[in-house]
């Protein structure tokens, strides 16, 4: 799939690649990479079609009946209820009907907040015409990637092996035994000069089935067959892991080349924030800070997280983060806005502030958190999955992207018309505004990133000058500057409140829950802001009633927000992946260190436990992305093996288990650890910058992990000030125990040797345990302080 060609790069379907990042995905994950154009694999040739527009279409025929997705809880299923397609969810009776009818299945994956979704529902689910050509020879069956990332990935891994890219929609066609043959992602409906339609497609793939059905089913078991050799992690007969400074140094030369000096980031364009990159760069900083590549690495981030915070990738009138940047500049976003990037950024916005002291990445970093509240959250405690980037731009109007989001000249002028006093020249509050964030009469999206003429003359907010800058244009001062802003801002937030709001997906997932709490715990430890951390704790909480079930000790995927601020779940269960447990322990142990309440860390060692049995790959090494029983149908079992958009659940995994030897002294999860590591060695050796997150945690690994123990009474004043000690300063390869003096807690009876740990002059203490050593007890925060830094 070509990712320079029409339309232009204004979507929301993603995509994951193996392998280095190439051009402008270069560090930033090609599970993200823009989707330009169609694509179409297939383990049979498939002829080459023409280009077409979304105008050329007919407008779909209103809706009559109502397909069985009306029975489903997922938000992008219930998006396609009214389709005239005879849509299944995907399960046994739509499997069970293809084969007794002998009709492949055409498999439809995206998510409720997808622009590209949209467009492929509009112009050719929603087509009657188009509907029959699917009832009459495919058993059709549609998939939120959100609630089953297992058939998401083992199809998009068909789709990229086939074909140059991936994304959503994501289009497959499968055998009746689930094995697919021809995938694509977004299809146009009719032909054009350059791209094939999906009317012809369906039609040709209609009379393969008929004449050379027998040809596709040989070539589909031998491509299943290819991928399944050619996606197998394991052991081997490697003994070791690589070694931790030979990949970091492969993983920081390759980052190097790729930066954008002028822009920070590493791509031309598209552009997405990349926390598993930005923490790896700080980790690299920390044990490199002497040396002229860890100052670069430490450059790198903070440039990048200060020009994306002053880009239109942020909201700067109600906070948040969108999805990407279109440019490379991080000025015109796509404007969907996912709760994993909130979770992330959070925590590395705080780390951004633990580095520098500079507040301006906490007020960030606070700012993400407030959208989340506002925005995202559940009053039960739980957090939604995504607001949607298209809304309409006025009640009754058709869905635009970005709508919400963007400004006029005059609008701003209606609503900041008060003259400013002690400027050097006739200023309004609004015209400061613009000058500031670079509105113009004309608007400031340039047309090349505007396909459908939708945003002519409007404005996205970016920081064009610095606070100062502004300030001695108009002969003002800074704070008076400041000030005004703030308060420009806040009513631009409140006439934004009466515009048409975006979709939000209500679904609640157990692993972005998992990740947003340890934003919460995270941010709020090191703030020293208890109510976030009680926030995280919510969550936790959430998590524990609604997506856990006692009996098996099994964590449930998803969840959904039901009438009157209650909680609803499908029926039968969706039972969690790999990431949902290994998302939840890491916020959990985060959680326990913010918190310091041992029942989160006891039951992070139950999940883990749990997560070992259902997931370890004995022979191997590593983790399966799904259960054995989950996926039986699937062709492939898979071990997710890139940090993308989201960190590898496997990265994430394997510093949960080291986190968790260090709290318990348990050598299984020690030699599990390993072992993972060892598993990964081959595709981090090839490829490092693709597992950035397994390279942080193989650092950690061989460097062992700091035991900051401090003893004390957990109420007490002088306890709390050495935690803010530690909370407050950057070091990510530690664990942090308090230590009451309690030998019957949770914590003595996993280290008895707490119980012989003793306060110096009964004041609270701390000691340090590291590389089998112990440091000498510390009871002054400054003193700790000292030795944290060294």
């Amino acid at each position: 799939m070509s990712h320079h060609s029409s339309p232009p790069p204004k979507h929301k379907g993603e995509h994951k690649g193996h392998g280095l990042p190439r051009g402008s995905e270069r560090g930033s994950s090609s599970r993200d990479k823009d989707r330009s154009a169609t694509t179409v694999s297939s383990s049979a040739p498939m002829p080459a079609g023409g280009k077409s527009s979304r105008t050329n279409c007919p407008p779909p025929a209103p809706p009559k009946t109502v397909n069985r997705l009306i029975n489903e809880k997922s938000p992008y299923l219930l998006q396609h209820a009214y389709n005239p397609v005879d849509w299944y969810p995907w399960g046994q009776e739509a499997f069970d009907k293809a084969k007794k009818e002998n009709k492949p299945i055409f498999l439809s994956v995206g998510y409720s907040t997808c622009h590209w979704c949209h467009m492929m529902e509009e112009e050719s689910f929603q087509n009657e015409e188009i509907g029959r050509l699917l009832n009459e020879n495919f058993i059709c069956v549609m998939v939120d990637r959100e609630e089953r990332p297992d058939v998401d990935k083992v199809y998009m891994t068909f789709v990229q092996a086939t074909s140059s890219g991936g994304g959503w929609p994501m289009n497959v066609w499968l055998t009746p035994g689930l094995q697919p043959f021809v995938g694509g992602t977004y299809f146009p409906p009719e032909d054009g000069l350059t791209r094939v339609g999906f009317r012809t497609v369906l039609m040709r793939i209609c009379d393969q089935w008929k004449l050379n059905k027998n040809t596709l089913l040989e070539n589909s078991q031998r491509v299943t067959t290819a991928l399944l050799a050619r996606s197998e992690i394991s052991v081997g007969d490697r003994q070791i892991p690589a070694s931790a400074a030979t990949m970091n140094s492969r993983c920081f030369q390759q980052l190097d080349e790729g930066y954008d000096e002028e822009y920070g980031g590493f791509a031309e364009a598209p552009k997405f924030p990349t926390p598993v990159i930005l923490n790896f760069l700080f980790s690299y900083w920390l044990s490199h800070r002497l040396t002229q590549d860890g100052s670069r690495a430490q450059q790198m981030a903070l440039h990048t997280l200060k020009m994306m915070a002053n880009g239109g990738i942020q909201d700067h009138v109600g906070q948040g983060f969108h999805r990407y940047s279109t440019d490379r500049q991080w000025h015109i976003p796509h404007f969907e806005k996912m709760l994993y990037d909130q979770a992330q950024l959070s925590v590395v916005y705080t780390q951004a502030f633990q580095i520098s002291g500079d507040e301006f990445y906490a007020d960030v970093a606070k700012g993400i958190l407030q959208y989340v509240t506002r925005t995202l959250s559940h009053r039960s405690g739980g957090f939604y999955s995504a607001e949607d980037a298209d809304s309409p731009p006025e009640r009754g109007m058709k869905p635009q992207e970005g709508a919400y989001y963007v400004w006029t000249v005059k609008e701003v002028q209606q609503l900041l018309p008060e003259p400013v006093v002690g400027a050097s020249e006739p200023l309004t509050s609004g015209q400061l505004l613009m000058k500031h964030y670079g509105l113009s009469e004309v608007g400031n999206i340039n047309s090349s990133q505007d396909p459908n003429g939708e945003l002519h003359g409007q404005n996205v907010l970016m920081v064009r000058y610095s606070l100062e800058l502004t300030a001695a244009r108009y002969g003002l001062e800074v704070e008076a500057v400041r000030a005004l802003l703030n308060t420009g801002l806040e009513k631009l937030f409140q006439a934004r409140k009466h515009r048409p709001k975006a979709h939000l997906d209500n679904k609640m997932l157990a692993a972005w829950n998992g990740l947003m709490v340890s934003g919460f715990a995270v941010t709020g430890a090191a703030l020293g802001m208890e109510k976030l951390v009680a926030q995280a704790t919510s969550g936790a909480k959430f998590l524990k009633r609604h997506m856990f079930d006692v009996s098996s000790g099994r964590l449930k995927r998803t969840c959904y927000a039901g009438t009157g601020g209650t909680v609803e779940q499908s029926n039968p269960p969706c039972w969690g992946f790999l990431e949902d447990y290994a998302f939840v322990v890491r916020g959990l142990l985060d959680l326990y260190e913010a918190s310091q309440e041992s029942s989160w860390l006891e039951w992070a060692l139950r999940l883990q436990d749990t997560q070992d049995k259902l997931f370890w790959d004995p022979r191997g090494g590593g983790y399966f992305c799904s259960e054995a029983e989950l996926g039986a149908d699937l062709p492939l079992r898979l071990k997710d093996d890139q940090d993308g958009a989201e960190p590898s659940a496997n990265s994430v995994s394997a510093h949960n288990l080291l986190r968790l030897h260090s709290f318990t002294g348990h050598k299984d999860w020690m030699d599990k650890c390993v072992c993972l590591l060892t598993a990964f060695s081959e595709r981090m050796r090839r490829v490092p910058v693709a597992l950035p997150e397994m390279v942080r945690t193989l650092s950690a690994q061989q460097q062992t992990l700091k035991q900051i123990v401090i003893c004390g009474d957990p109420q007490a004043k002088d306890t709390k000030a050495l935690l803010q000690c530690v909370h407050s300063i950057y070091v990510p390869n530690k664990v942090l125990i308090l230590a009451d003096g309690d030998p019957s807690s949770f914590l003595s009876r996993q280290l008895p040797f707490l119980s012989s740990l003793r306060r110096v002059e009964d004041r609270a203490t701390v000691y340090i345990f590291e590389n089998q050593a112990c440091s000498m007890p510390i009871t002054d925060p400054c003193e700790l302080r000292k030795l944290l830094h060294q």
